[in-house]
């Protein structure tokens, strides 16, 4: 499975266990529809939904005048992914967010990748700056 359909597929499955709360396992057999799983798949959706606390709150500290309770469920969840990646992968920064704004563009409405990149690069730049001052 090529990434960009694992990073899609694993946008389906945590947004159905965000909107649905169905079961992780449940959610990632639903999205394969009986085709094979995918290693970088499983570790999209089980990394997400294991660090979920902490990937929620680095969203919220990096949202202006904006609660992650307002946000639309598809922007999330792709936040959710693309941070993940940043902060827990070892995906290049630039790649997991230029992943992030494509998956955005299909999914999301015409804002979301501008979004979506804006949110991701403060993340990326906060961790890049911490990790230059050590």
């Amino acid at each position: 499975m090529k990434r960009r359909l694992a990073r899609e597929k694993a946008l389906q499955a945590l947004f159905q266990i965000d909107m649905s709360g169905a079961d992780t396992k449940e959610a990632l057999n639903h999205v394969l529809d009986e085709s094979p799983s995918d290693a970088f798949l499983e570790e999209l959706i089980f990394g997400t939904v294991k660090n979920i606390g902490n990937i929620d709150k680095e969203i919220s500290r990096h949202l202006e005048r904006w609660s992650i309770e307002r946000l639309a469920k598809v922007d999330l969840n792709i936040l959710r992914i693309g941070t993940y990646e940043l902060k827990y992968s070892n995906v290049p920064p630039n790649v997991a967010i230029n992943e992030a704004v494509e998956v955005a563009k299909k999914f999301g409405d015409e804002k979301s990748g501008q979004f979506i990149n804006g949110i991701l690069s403060k993340i990326k730049g906060e961790k890049q700056g911490r990790e230059e001052s050590t």
